[in-house]
């Protein structure tokens, strides 16, 4: 089988992918019926329904040529890498880390305990490792949108939703 349109056909693969996966871990919530829905039966509805979109779509990329096939370049790893450091960095921060693997009559082989630092640093730790992903870096632009990145989730995720979370560092709250 030869691909026609590269672009195409991998976003395909991508949505079955999560359409499959989304359809799957609804399954293990209660389901119901049309009238009586539980709580996995639109997860459900909508992993089957983004799985056949990405069928389509896979479908379309074999058979319809597109004009310069549309290929796929290289992988962009800086920005790869930098997203994916800044949100381990960000739920480390919120919600803490400690790693302990221990071996039989020895010292631990690691033994890692990062306290919470909560929502406000996490912000400034996921703005500020994420802005390193684009080729330019302005201290000044991302520490404002930080500022505002913190205002708007406390206001949105504690004061309005009331949600339980650490918001700042427990050697400052006590």
């Amino acid at each position: 089988m030869k691909i026609k349109n590269q672009k195409d056909f991998f976003a395909g693969l991508m949505f079955m992918g999560i359409g499959v996966a989304f359809a799957l871990g609804a399954t293990k919530y209660q389901l119901g019926t049309g009238a009586r829905m539980g709580p996995g039966y639109f997860p459900l509805l909508l992993g089957i329904l983004l799985a056949v979109i990405g069928t389509v779509i896979v479908f379309n990329a074999a058979t319809v040529q597109a004009p310069d096939g549309h290929q796929i370049g290289k992988w962009a790893w800086r920005p790869l890498f930098f997203i994916l450091a800044a949100n381990f960095a960000f739920g480390i921060l919120l919600g803490g880390l400690h790693l302990r693997i221990p071996r039989e009559g020895l010292p631990d082989l690691i033994n890692v305990k990062i306290p919470a630092m909560g929502l406000i640093i996490g912000i400034y730790a996921l703005t500020f490792i994420s802005s390193l992903a684009g080729k330019e870096f302005n201290v000044k632009g991302v520490f404002i949108l930080s500022t505002v990145l913190a205002i708007g989730s406390y206001m949105v995720f504690i004061w309005a939703l009331k949600l339980q979370f650490p918001v700042w560092p427990s050697f400052i709250t006590g």
